[in-house]
């Protein structure tokens, strides 16, 4: 079975067609979508980079935060798995991936929304894995609107509180706790740059999301604390059936990259490995952008 370090042709690596519509309730499973994406459960081969660790990642459910958990874990990291709890069943199935690879797995079920229960994913960290020294926020809300007059405030609340909301409640609580050498990877995207018309309120959260790593990153890092960001483009996840895009724009999504393809989730695991690990010491402020070929400034 091939693995990242596979030499191979990237437009031909994965999935080169578009997607049939599949709409789902939210937040969405991925258990549930056509092809299976890819989080790296057989294809991800962890090299040690992370031995000892521990590692806060919310959405680690599916998508793009099920892939980092599966390869923070297989680096040698122990894992806290944020997630909602009606995707329960997926948790349980990277829970599983995560042991399987002989780390601690902690299932932490509960909404990101609610401040509370944000910040007290850092004391759970703290207590379950004995420290927490490794965040990643991966959780978002994406929701299509086409028009800015049917775009609810409640829906534009939920957008603010999911994505950038809890960041700002997860890292204040986290950094009295991190240690020198301790790293933050934020969870961007194309929109930061080139917003869609269509997703106003995600757009907006994301490119706030770069301007507050960046501020985070100089403010932290006399601390040793590095504070860096990923910016995926089209990936298969579970967000986009689930409201993320229309259903008649699944057959071209991610045909627009100049690879022609959308990206898999493994393929973004990578770059939360290389930001989370020593080997990215002078990397600080970074926004890695992993996009299939997007120019963005």
């Amino acid at each position: 079975m091939s693995d990242q370090y596979t030499f191979s042709n990237p437009v031909t690596r994965y999935h080169q067609e578009g997607f049939e519509p599949q709409p789902q309730d939210g937040p969405g499973l991925a258990g549930e979508l056509s092809p299976a994406p890819d989080h790296g459960e057989s294809t991800y081969r962890g090299t040690g980079r992370l031995t000892g660790r521990r590692a806060l990642v919310t959405g680690a459910d599916s998508g793009i935060g099920r892939a980092a958990a599966i390869a923070y874990a297989r680096e040698g990291a122990d894992v806290v798995l944020n997630y909602l709890p009606a995707e329960q069943s997926d948790a349980e199935e990277v829970a599983r991936l995560v042991e399987e690879a002989g780390r601690k797995a902690v299932l932490a079920p509960g909404d990101l929304t609610d401040e509370a229960f944000a910040r007290s994913l850092v004391a759970t960290t703290v207590r379950e894995l004995g420290g927490i020294d490794l965040v990643a926020n991966v959780a978002g809300k994406q929701q299509h609107v086409e028009e800015i007059t049917d775009l609810t405030s409640g829906q534009f609340e939920e957008t603010m509180r999911t994505n950038l909301n809890s960041l700002f409640w997860i890292v204040q609580e986290a950094v009295p706790h991190l240690p020198p050498g301790s790293t933050i990877v934020n969870t961007a995207s194309i929109q930061g740059y080139q917003p869609s018309p269509n997703l106003v309120d995600y757009a907006t959260t994301k490119a706030g999301i770069i301007a507050m790593s960046q501020a985070l990153a100089q403010q932290l890092a006399p601390k040793g604390i590095r504070v860096n960001v990923v910016a995926p483009g089209p990936v298969w996840t579970p967000l986009q059936v689930a409201g993320g895009q229309p259903d008649d724009a699944m057959p071209e999504f991610g045909q627009s990259t100049p690879l022609g393809r959308a990206g898999q989730p493994v393929e973004m695991a990578p770059a939360y490995v290389f930001l989370a690990s020593a080997e990215s010491s002078y990397v600080v402020g970074a926004v890695l952008d992993v996009n299939g070929g997007m120019p963005t400034p």
